[in-house]
């Protein structure tokens, strides 16, 4: 409940998560029948990152600041769509503004405040339903949806100390009501024990068919800092690792530091 997301918004995780996003729901589009979009942690949706929140960290200059001019080709279609909406898009936004008139977006914002914004932000496009409520708790309470397909974004804010341990424990309970569901989760690589942790503790779990897609901007060796960071995917869509390779290489290259990586990793098999 305390964190802002204001101070970080348009760094380099969220070029590698809002980049990646647009070929999940593209990939999702492929279908004429519409589908749900859940947003279990939606933010306010818009950032200004010329703000004195924003500008006290500077973290959207090594992130989309170093886009704005000349992106790569693999990152030119997130980086036209940032351009479009204006400040910077959250995913709620990026998501609203990809959505047919048959697909529906529920964003969910458990802070008062943030949620009042969230709905402001989202005033007029008709696809987006605002709840203020608990994103692990919208999981259970949104699924199955009645379009019977549904792209699920787990992005927490990871102040708690069980994060993974609660990540799972919704994963689980979002796969077993709706199992044909794609659920996207987003998590920080400080070092690789936590990661490492969650995903041997998924594999002891009947959810089967996940992948790992991670860009670390630097050797994750360092505890204290964000280094990298990975979208975990249960029932990936076909084709969407071979279109994730080059938005990958795009941030080793633009984004990077010494030592940056980056790599697809299938955690469970199907």
């Amino acid at each position: 409940m305390n964190y802002r997301h204001i101070y970080h918004a348009g760094n380099f995780a969220d070029v590698m998560k809002h980049a990646l996003l647009i070929p999940l729901i593209r990939a999702m589009q492929r279908k004429d029948k519409p589908f749900l979009l859940l947003d279990t942690h939606a933010g306010i949706g818009r950032y200004d990152v010329r703000s004195e929140q924003a500008e006290k960290t500077g973290e959207w200059r090594d992130g989309i600041g170093k886009l704005l001019d000349a992106p790569p080709p693999a990152l030119a279609e997130y980086v036209k769509l940032v351009r479009e909406l204006g400040l910077y898009p959250g995913s709620p936004a990026l998501s609203a503004a990809l959505l047919r008139p048959t697909d529906r977006l529920i964003a969910c914002e458990l802070h008062p405040e943030d949620a009042a914004t969230l709905r402001r932000n989202m005033r007029g496009a008709e696809t987006v339903a605002v709840h203020e409520r608990d994103g692990y708790e919208a999981i259970s309470a949104f699924l199955p949806p009645p379009e019977k397909r549904a792209l699920v974004l787990i992005d927490p804010p990871f102040e708690r100390t069980d994060e993974f341990a609660a990540l799972e424990k919704a994963l689980l309970v979002g796969w077993r009501k709706f199992k044909s569901g794609v659920f996207v989760v987003w998590y920080p690589v400080k070092h690789r024990g936590p990661v490492r942790s969650f995903f041997e503790s998924l594999k002891l779990t009947p959810i089967r068919d996940v992948i790992a897609v991670e860009f670390l901007r630097r050797p994750d060796i360092n505890p204290l800092g964000l280094n990298g960071c990975g979208l975990l995917i249960v029932n990936p869509p076909y084709g969407f690792e071979e279109e994730a390779a080059p938005i990958l290489a795009a941030c080793e290259a633009v984004l990077g530091e010494p030592g940056c990586s980056s790599v697809i990793e299938r955690v469970i098999n199907e």
